[in-house]
């Protein structure tokens, strides 16, 4: 049964009118108004949110002004502005239509991907719209499947990263914490998993990390590697469920190994990820490179600006970079604080971070005078 798109309608009326209801961030001048119908009504709770806190958020985010009655939303300001917002209606109602559960950090990447509304869009909206949603519904949009979840990009960014692994055999992914890196490549590696195009998954890191070394920690080997390793377990139990991540990992399917042990291996018929590989020296990168074998594919992750490194190695990743980026079947993403998808507050310090080291520092006569008490 084909589903239907929500049914519209609109008009067109001066904002300045005395009837018309203005909040700061309204546009004063000529107001578009338009109607959007969605037929199932069960889908409208999570459609608009908690108290409607999604249909606040668009309208803070793009100026517009959001009235729902029962399954008529009715979106008013400037032209371009509402028709974006019904793009994002429209996108997040197929979404939960397709079954998928909807949260709040999804309605700020719908925002935050959400291509801008050109003339073209304007004249056929309708149209292009109903398009747009055929090829999402069909499998247009990039997206990553597993057993728990599908995984779609939270900024564009995101999703050049996931069209990046699915086209070459090499990807390099730069960038602060927070903006999906190991999260997504996991993702790639299940989802490459569950279609029988790998055999098994490899996911290591160099056991360097905040100043600590293994030897200085308690207990075995294994005590001593699951500290840094368990970022990567922590994905994979959100692709997969429990008792197939344990017995993947019992029947060698599954390996969470610190970089040491990659020495002297080749690496077939997998999905290799190299995690936090800011932290490798030249010698262990190259040695990690060469392991790749026959149908392989390898995800290397990292953040140039958090190396661990004593201040007198230079980092594997920085040298290995500009050594092989221009080889073809080799991909580099680059993301940006921009693009972080944890707390607000997460992106917000990067930025602050950044800032002081390049030498704007706001708050430095209150630093000084701390340091002088």
């Amino acid at each position: 049964m084909s589903k239907k798109a929500p049914h519209k309608s609109h008009t067109e009326k001066n904002s300045q009118d005395k009837n018309s209801r203005e909040k700061p961030h309204r546009v004063k001048h000529l107001t578009y108004s338009s109607n959007l119908f969605f037929e199932k009504n069960a889908h409208l709770t999570m459609l608009y949110g908690n108290h409607e806190e999604n249909l606040r958020k668009l309208e803070k985010m793009l100026g517009v002004e959001i009235v729902a009655l029962g399954n008529m939303v009715s979106v008013s300001g400037n032209r371009r502005d509402v028709v974006l917002t019904e793009n994002i209606l429209m996108d997040l109602y197929g979404r939960i239509d397709e079954g998928i559960d909807l949260e709040p950090s999804d309605v700020d990447a719908a925002i935050r991907m959400a291509p801008p509304v050109s003339d073209a869009d304007l004249e056929g909206s309708e149209n292009r719209r109903i398009e747009k949603k055929r090829q999402r519904e069909t499998g247009g949009d990039v997206a990553i499947k597993t057993m728990k979840k599908t995984i779609r990009p939270y900024s564009h960014m995101q999703g050049n990263y996931m069209r990046a692994m699915f086209d070459s055999d090499m990807v390099f992914a730069l960038g602060p914490a927070g903006t999906g890196k190991t999260y997504i490549a996991v993702a790639m590696a299940v989802y490459m998993y569950l279609s029988r195009k790998v055999e098994r998954i490899v996911l290591s890191r160099p056991a360097v990390e905040a100043g600590e070394r293994l030897g200085f920690l308690p207990g075995g080997i294994k005590d001593k590697i699951d500290p840094y390793l368990r970022p990567l377990y922590d994905a994979l139990f959100d692709m997969l469920p429990a008792e197939r991540v344990e017995k993947m990992s019992e029947s060698g399917e599954i390996e969470v190994a610190p970089l040491a042990f990659m020495r002297g291996r080749t690496l077939s018929n997998a999905f290799v990820i190299l995690d936090e590989a800011q932290n490798t020296t030249p010698t262990q990168m190259k040695m990690f490179l060469t392991r790749m074998g026959e149908n392989s594919h390898m995800v290397i992750t990292g953040d140039l600006t958090q190396t661990d490194l004593p201040r007198d190695i230079k980092s594997g990743l920085r040298d290995c970079v500009r050594k092989v980026a221009h080889i073809e079947g080799i991909t580099t993403v680059t993301f940006s604080d921009g693009d972080v998808v944890r707390h607000p507050l997460a992106a917000k310090i990067v930025k602050a971070y950044d800032a002081w080291d390049l030498g704007d520092r706001p708050n430095q006569a209150e630093e000084e005078n701390v340091d002088g008490e």
